[in-house]
């Protein structure tokens, strides 16, 4: 995802630095471009990439977006990116990382994203490619003015994005969430993409249930959501990348641990709280630790 956006705002003429902790990744951009294709097109741009922050020195836009697993690292590595008014748009899956990223940089400096409706995977190192770019959601963390949370827009709007700035980012985190916990679990139990998901039976009743865990939770916590029937909006969002594949998945095809915990995992850590149960979720949790147990060490 974020080869997507850096590529996306290169092209619209800003200067960007890429941060991996991909190595390779980060060798094949600086001598080849970074090449990013699918429903945007098809472009190479250059940007300089690395493994560290040392000698970017203050910018005026900062974006996380790391798994939800290195926040912790990345939040660490902003300091020597910020001058006195950079925002810090935290964006990751699941809950609790903009509060991580809060506790490095201020809560004042943070602005909350969502994106949906991307599909983004790498096909090699210096070359990603998406799906789709359904939607770009930001809300301020805490303290964050207007003004500034809409200076750090301008970048994702000059790129192409389609660009929601919200007051409630509770609605805003839970409306993206609750189409996460259908799709993350289930596609990597069962190596299906989103539509394959839909149209199995089997599946989707896995992936149902668990979406309908996740908005009893947001019941109880008092997140009002606005996306009319939750199934139907979670169907409908799928339906418009039916070929990608999520994060998870492609994580777990990769040899590598997922973002479960922050995904499924956080129904049944928030339900708890409000005494409402999460079976489905937990089990799916449960699985997908289960197969990552016999490739991550």
């Amino acid at each position: 995802m974020g080869s997507v956006y850096a590529a996306l705002m290169a092209t619209a003429g800003h200067e960007v630095f890429g941060i991996t902790s991909w190595p390779d990744h980060a060798a094949a951009i600086n001598a080849h471009g970074l090449r990013v294709e699918g429903i945007s097109g098809d472009r190479t741009v250059r940007i300089r990439a690395s493994t560290t922050t040392d000698g970017i020195g203050p910018c005026d836009l900062v974006i996380v977006a790391t798994k939800a697993y290195d926040i912790d690292a990345a939040a660490a590595s902003v300091p020597p990116l910020l001058g006195p008014n950079t925002p810090v748009q935290a964006i990751q899956n699941g809950l609790g990382s903009a509060e991580r990223v809060a506790d490095v940089v201020g809560a004042d400096r943070v602005a909350v994203g969502v994106v949906g409706g991307f599909g983004a995977s790498i096909k090699a190192p210096g070359h990603a490619h998406h799906n789709g770019m359904e939607m770009i959601r930001f809300g301020a963390y805490a303290g964050m003015d207007r003004a500034t949370l809409e200076r750090s827009a301008e970048p994702w709007v000059s790129g192409g994005f389609k660009v929601a700035l919200f007051d409630d980012i509770a609605r805003m985190v839970w409306e993206k969430l609750i189409m996460n916990v259908a799709f993350s679990g289930t596609c990597c139990l069962t190596g299906l993409t989103l539509g394959e998901v839909m149209a199995s039976e089997y599946a989707w009743k896995v992936a149902e249930a668990c979406s309908r865990e996740a908005v009893a939770v947001a019941a109880a916590a008092g997140i009002k959501l606005d996306v009319g029937d939750p199934i139907e909006h979670v169907r409908r969002l799928g339906g418009k990348i039916p070929n990608a594949r999520p994060s998870t998945l492609l994580d777990q095809m990769a040899g590598r641990r997922c973002e479960i915990d922050a995904i499924n995992g956080s129904i049944p850590r928030v339900g708890a709280k409000f005494g409402v149960r999460a079976p489905v979720n937990e089990a799916v949790v449960a699985l997908v630790k289960l197969k990552e147990a016999g490739f991550v060490a």
